[in-house]
């Protein structure tokens, strides 16, 4: 994933941690507006949720956090 996506699940797991605590979990399709605008990034990272990293449909934002800080 590119530096913008990264930054921008960091922005959204940060929004949701703060609003609902650390316990709060989302699947990758929160970082996507519920507009199909860009397909192949929605790909991308659900290639990299489910295959990659054999996530479940849900996830804590933490957890989520930390992987991309730390480059997974």
């Amino acid at each position: 994933m590119d530096r913008e996506m990264r930054n921008q699940i960091i922005s959204i797991c940060n929004e949701k941690i703060t609003k609902k605590g650390e316990g709060v979990g989302l699947s990758f399709y929160a970082f996507f507006q519920n507009k199909n605008t860009n397909p192949l990034l929605l790909l991308e990272v659900a290639t990299w949720w489910i295959m990659t990293h054999k996530l479940d449909h849900f996830e804590k934002a933490i957890k989520i956090k930390k992987m991309i800080e730390k480059g997974l």
